[in-house]
């Protein structure tokens, strides 16, 4: 079965590998016009310009940007495959940049992953030992309307009411590190958890409720069981009940969602890392696409989904 699924994933990746070298060739703008053009080109005159315009020939010409789409497919098929890939824009390699950027962006990810878990599964065991009361109610409403928010709209309030010098409590704005942050391992340490606090808040919120709410349901849906009736008859305490047949139970539903969440919190990183200025996987994604630096998106791309497609 294991091994089944493995090889599903090889014509799953190719159909997506692609559909999103189609897509980012189909958005308009131009890597070696990005690279060669400007004001530059504009204001350093006649000479300057046919400079400019001869290195841009050479540029398209030894990447292939003029060439057929399908053969622009199989040129970067062949980089990638030789792990050759590079910058447009200062043509060196991507992956240093790259696997600093995963550390740090995996690092958020799992200290967000183990907040949701860990705040979520008991508000859904509450709101599971006492359904359709008002404070089940007052946590599902609540828990909704979070995560019904965007989270570059929550993003820019915590930075209106929470980045502000002035106030008693302040956060940064952008970036992981101060500037004057000092060489030492805890000073280090606490300025990188004063900078990550309101990304990581960002990114923790809209989870809860999916996760809590898989709980509850679960543990509804155990608790109806014949074998929990047959526990209680037996003359078991409920704490027993509850914790050796009807929570390891309804844990199965939240366990299989674990895949899911993993995806959903890599992609959605782009948006908090871009808006608070992380330098991860989000922020190098942005910068990439504004630059037309196609390779580094397409490789990051592959990176996300091979990670999805492997986890679930």
């Amino acid at each position: 079965y294991v091994l089944k699924r493995l090889m599903l994933m090889i014509p799953t990746i190719a159909g997506i590998l692609v559909i999103s070298f189609c897509i980012i060739k189909l958005a308009p703008g131009d890597p070696a016009a990005q690279k060669f053009g400007g004001v530059g080109q504009a204001t350093g005159g006649m000479d300057a310009q046919k400079g400019t315009e001869q290195a841009e020939k050479r540029f398209r010409e030894k990447y292939h940007l003029d060439d057929p789409i399908h053969i622009q497919f199989g040129y970067f098929l062949k980089r990638l495959f030789t792990l050759d890939l590079i910058y447009f824009q200062q043509e060196k390699a991507i992956w240093p940049d790259m696997v600093d950027a995963m550390k740090i962006t995996i690092g958020i990810n799992l200290v967000v992953f183990f907040l949701i878990y860990t705040i979520a599964i008991p508000i859904g065991i509450f709101s599971a030992a006492y359904p359709n009361t008002i404070a089940d109610r007052g946590i599902t409403f609540t828990l909704f309307v979070l995560y019904s928010l965007p989270s570059f709209f929550t993003a820019e309030l915590l930075r209106i009411w929470l980045c502000n010098p002035d106030q008693a409590i302040s956060f940064p704005i952008m970036g992981l590190h101060s500037t004057n942050v000092p060489d030492q391992f805890f000073p280090w340490l606490l300025d990188m958890i004063h900078h990550v606090v309101l990304p990581i808040c960002c990114m923790t919120y809209a989870g809860l409720a999916y996760i809590s709410r898989q709980m509850r349901a679960g543990m509804l849906e155990v608790v109806q069981q014949d074998y929990i009736r047959t526990a209680r008859a037996k003359g078991l305490p409920e704490s027993t009940v509850r914790r050796r047949h009807i929570l390891r139970n309804a844990m199965i539903p939240v366990i299989t969602t674990l895949g899911f969440s993993l995806a959903g919190l890599a992609s959605g990183a782009v948006i908090v890392e871009g808006f608070f200025g992380i330098p991860g996987v989000g922020l190098l994604a942005i910068e990439s696409l504004f630059s037309r630096d196609y390779p580094v998106i397409m490789s990051l791309a592959m990176i996300l989904v091979f990670f999805a497609l492997f986890i679930n």
